[in-house]
């Protein structure tokens, strides 16, 4: 009977050792998750750019090379950063975005420097119209019946 009970005891401790493993388990893997992203110089390096004497090239050699550079303006780069979280299967939450502006002369001399942030973005709406097509949408047992008798079997076509 004792023996019954310490078996009945070792029992309990081992589900309560496993319940409380799955607990843990489920909860950090339910965690937020926070990521870092991009090229975000540090003040140290951006305190070393002079506008008005330094050139592109020695920007380069202090920043890095750009996140991105202006399409139509080719006088201006970005140095883009963000910090993102997600919690479980939720959607992307941005929580801080950090871009550095350097601009330059035509000459390609260094000009300005200036720093935006999430509160200085827009957000655009993705448009959800379709543009139409001709013709006309087959289900999958038509087109798959459609295509019977269409494969070419090494025939040469007849042809003008």
């Amino acid at each position: 009977m004792n023996r019954m009970k310490k078996i009945s005891k070792l029992m309990l401790n081992n589900n309560l050792n496993i319940f409380t493993l799955f607990c843990i388990l489920l909860f950090t893997a339910c965690s937020k998750d926070i990521n870092v992203r991009g090229n975000l110089p540090d003040d140290g390096a951006l305190s070393q750019l002079k506008p008005g004497n330094q050139t592109r090239q020695d920007v380069e050699e202090i920043l890095g090379t750009p996140s991105h550079k202006a399409i139509f303006d080719n006088e201006k780069w970005f140095y883009i950063s963000s910090q993102t979280t997600q919690f479980a299967f939720y959607a992307i939450e941005e929580l801080n975005r950090n871009i550095t502006v350097v601009e330059f002369d035509q000459r390609g001399i260094l000009k300005n420097i200036s720093n935006l942030n999430i509160k200085d973005g827009k957000n655009i709406d993705v448009s959800d119209r379709v543009t139409p097509t001709m013709g006309r949408d087959y289900s999958l047992i038509e087109q798959l019946i459609g295509n019977l008798g269409r494969f070419d079997r090494g025939k040469p076509e007849a042809g003008p």
